[in-house]
C-alpha cells in the first residue's frame, strides 16, 4: 500500500511558515501602494477636519471678542456718564460755596466800609475837622 504518486507542486512548495502568506514582488508593491494611498487619504481627511475645526474656533473667538468689545464700550459709556454727573454735581456745589464765600466777602467789605466811615467820623470829632 505504498503508493509513490508524486505530490502536487503546491504541496511541495508549502513549508512550515507558521501561517505567513507568500506574495510575489508585484503583490508586495501593490500592497505598499494601497497602504500608502490609504495613509495619504487619512492624513488629508484629518488635516481638512482639523482646519475646519480651527476655523470655527477662530470664528467663535472673534465673536467673543466682538461681544466683549461691545460690552466694554457700554461699560465705558456708563462710567463716562457717571463721571460727568459727579463732576457736574461737584461743579454746582463748588459754585454754590464760592457764591457763599463771595457773599461773605461782600458782607465783610460792607462792614469794613462802615467801620472806615465810623473811624473817620470819630477821628474828625476827636482831633478836629482839620485832620485828614
Amino acid at each position: 500500500m505504498g503508493s509513490t504518486t508524486a505530490a502536487p507542486d503546491i504541496v511541495l512548495r508549502q513549508r512550515h511558515n507558521e501561517g505567513v502568506l507568500e506574495m510575489t514582488e508585484p503583490q508586495v508593491w501593490t500592497m505598499i501602494v494601497v497602504f500608502g494611498t490609504l495613509l495619504a487619504g487619512v492624513i488629508a481627511t484629518v488635516s481638512g477636519l482639523f482646519v475646519r475645526v480651527v476655523r470655527s474656533e477662530i470664528g467663535g473667538v472673534r465673536a467673543e471678542i466682538s461681544g466683549l468689545r461691545g460690552e466694554m464700550g457700554s461699560e465705558i459709556g456708563g462710567l463716562r456718564a457717571e463721571m460727568r454727573a459727579e463732576i457736574g454735581g461737584l461743579r454746582a456745589e463748588m459754585n454754590a460755596r464760592f457764591e457763599a464765600v463771595d457773599a461773605r466777602f461782600d458782607s465783610v467789605d460792607t462792614h469794613l466800609t462802615h467801620l472806615d466811615r465810623d473811624v473817620t467820623a470819630l477821628s474828625k470829632r476827636v482831633f478836629g475837622a482839620d485832620q485828614p
